[in-house]
């Protein structure tokens, strides 16, 4: 079947959420051990955390989950219009300077400035059409996938690509989907025997909430919001050696703002605030993620105690009684609790093949929304929900 159009799974104008995975050209491990050469290219993943942590402070897009694997990534977005609407058009121009700053001469230069940042605002179109891509999901992980590749070639000498291609997108329909999708991308590594426990999992959204509520603090990768003064961005080029300016962009490459979060603060929160309306845009005042919204009814320790049950479930053989509290939550769900072991660890067996993830009602009225009967994987999935 051809690939459905990117205006049919997502748009900039409404909220959704939606699974994109990204995949190393040639499923090489670009991101792991090179299994010809022996060489440990794990260090990458790191910068593909990073560059996400910072998408994620400019972009009117909340990171729900992720996982870096050796040869792909998975990760859930939600884009947020309502959060970009609400910035004026200043935010925005210094929002979208910091990550696309232009051509410039010489990289020491490309910190934008007062008047570069008043220019762009006043050009009205120019700055509608940035409004828009600024929650474009597609415009996020090109954002990502981009300075990676040019990274990587650089380090390795070569040219070429990097990813595959362009990503493959789900789009999530209901809360249902959204557990099982996200508790499939966070128990990626266990899946991939790299570890039975998903606490030792780096490199994984689980992996930073649960850091984050031992106390851990990184230092932040969010880009500074603040353009520099006119005047004092043509001082500095005209009075500091470039050898030194170069030495000061590295610095603040590394950290920015100058502040230390704690390890998931970049994340959107799991859980939903129950004493906030749904329409409201709980808009990020700390300038580390776009919104304050949790995307779950469950608490982050029913969340983890589930994963954390999931990751002991082998694929074959006989899984465990789960126990009746978790039950229930999948209950509550639509979930059927029996399946659930099989639905998160079979996940390619009901979803592999579809751009839709929900339960059958669920995708059955989306199916409807884009003109279909049904979609793809959606009478394999039936098994699974009640």
């Amino acid at each position: 079947m051809p690939r459905p159009n990117r205006e049919e799974q997502f748009q900039t104008s409404e909220i959704c959420i939606v699974h994109a995975v990204q995949r190393c050209v040639r499923r090489a491990f670009l991101a792991g051990v090179d299994a010809a050469t022996g060489k440990d290219y794990s260090f990458r993943k790191e910068w593909i955390r990073r560059r996400m942590e910072a998408l994620a402070s400019v972009f009117g897009i909340d990171v729900l989950s992720y996982a870096i694997m050796s040869n792909h990534l998975h990760v859930i977005l939600r884009n947020r219009p309502d959060v970009v609407a609400s910035w004026s058009d200043a935010e925005v121009a210094i929002r979208w300077l910091r990550v696309f700053p232009g051509r410039r001469m010489e990289e020491h230069l490309a910190e934008p400035t007062e008047h570069e940042v008043k220019v762009l605002a006043a050009n009205a179109e120019r700055i509608a059409e940035i409004r828009q891509r600024m929650s474009d999901i597609s415009w996020f992980m090109r954002s990502l996938a981009e300075p990676i590749s040019r990274l990587a070639n650089k380090q390795d000498e070569c040219t070429g690509r990097f990813w595959e291609g362009r990503f493959k997108a789900q789009r999530i329909v209901d809360e249902a989907g959204l557990l099982a999708c996200s508790m499939y991308v966070d128990l990626n590594p266990v899946r991939a025997a790299m570890t039975s426990d998903p606490d030792k999992a780096p490199h994984t959204s689980a992996f930073d909430r649960i850091q984050a509520g031992q106390g851990q603090r990184i230092e932040s990768a969010a880009f500074d919001l603040k353009p520099v003064p006119t005047q004092e961005a043509a001082k500095q080029i005209r009075e500091t050696p470039v050898d030194e300016l170069r030495e000061q962009r590295k610095a603040k490459k590394r950290n920015p703002t100058g502040k230390r979060i704690k390890r998931d603060a970049w994340l959107a929160p799991l859980t939903l605030s129950p004493d906030k309306l749904s329409s409201d845009a709980e808009v990020n005042g700390e300038g580390v993620r776009a919104s304050d919204k949790g995307f779950l009814q469950v608490s982050l320790r029913e969340y983890l105690r589930l994963l954390r049950w999931t990751a002991k479930q082998s694929i074959d053989g006989m899984a465990a009684a789960i126990p009746g509290s978790l039950a229930s939550t999948l209950t509550q769900l639509g979930i059927d609790a029996s399946m659930w072991r099989d639905l998160v660890w079979n996940w390619q067996k009901y979803f592999g093949k579809s751009s839709c993830v929900g339960s059958p009602d669920s995708m059955r009225q989306d199916a409807e929304r884009c003109g279909k009967h049904h979609h793809q994987g959606q009478a394999s999935a039936s098994a699974c929900f009640i």
